[in-house]
């Protein structure tokens, strides 16, 4: 799973962890800009939407993010860290013209944005997730 994420905004740059309960992820919008979202839901925090970072891609294609009416968003990053089976972190570098692809899920008034992660394909893998990137 996604732990960290590093991303600039307004002239501005951002390192940003899970962790942190304030922590926002850029994402892409129709005009082509990036607004600011909450990542994810922490247990300590009140809301209806699902605790957690990131959906996983067959959950979604299961229906099972359907009753929060998600909508599939362009996560604006430079870097994301990833925490490895051992527990481990690791910081990547995204390429540019590249995204992570991201959820946006909506209950009432609460938005959240979560990041969309698969299984690796390989047996041999060292990460248990990985955000899903795409090209533009």
């Amino acid at each position: 799973m996604c732990v960290g994420a590093g991303y600039s905004y307004l002239g501005e740059s951002f390192q940003v962890y899970f962790s942190n309960p304030k922590a926002t992820l850029p994402v892409r919008t129709r005009s082509g800009g990036c607004s600011l979202l909450p990542w994810g839901r922490r247990k300590i925090q009140r809301g209806a939407l699902p605790f957690g970072c990131c959906a996983r891609l067959d959950s979604i294609y299961a229906g099972r993010w359907d009753k929060w009416f998600p909508v599939p968003v362009k996560i604006c990053v430079q870097r994301f860290m990833e925490q490895d089976m051992e527990g481990r972190t690791r910081w990547f570098e995204l390429p540019k013209g590249k995204w992570i692809q991201g959820l946006v899920a909506h209950e009432r008034h609460e938005q959240r944005l979560y990041v969309v992660v698969v299984e690796p394909q390989l047996s041999d893998a060292l990460y248990e997730r990985w955000p899903r990137i795409f090209c533009s």
